[in-house]
């Protein structure tokens, strides 16, 4: 029973955050592009106010997996390198902290380009 609940609060958290997306999309002329950049941003607000990690315990996936998780991730990297190693930290900690999920986007987004054709709306 835990576990399907644990189940059950990481698909409404989630769904909850691409509902918000679905209907910025459809409601508003925001483009998809800016709101991604929004959702990265809302990550990265969450983690510099150090609220992301409790958010993070209970919503577990529901929160880390979406767009979210990835602006959260590149300021924890941000911030950690900026401790170590200064001010050039700031530049470079967030790209090595999720250096292993943009190559994988990079290296997904070719093969399916491979394997797929494209077509415009």
């Amino acid at each position: 029973m835990e576990y399907f609940l644990t189940y059950l609060w990481v698909f409404l958290i989630g769904g909850a955050i691409c509902t918000i997306g679905q209907i910025l999309i459809i409601t508003t002329k925001i483009t998809s592009s800016r709101i991604v950049v929004t959702f990265v941003l809302v990550g990265v607000l969450l983690e510099a106010c150090t609220i992301f990690e409790p958010i993070a315990a209970f919503a577990k996936a529901g929160i880390t997996v979406p767009i979210i998780g990835f602006g959260a991730s590149l300021a924890r990297g941000a911030i950690g390198a900026v401790k170590a190693t200064g001010v050039l930290g700031a530049f470079t900690g967030g790209l090595q902290a999720t250096a292993g999920g943009i190559a994988a986007a990079v290296g997904f987004a070719f093969l399916f380009g491979l394997i797929f054709k494209a077509r415009t709306k």
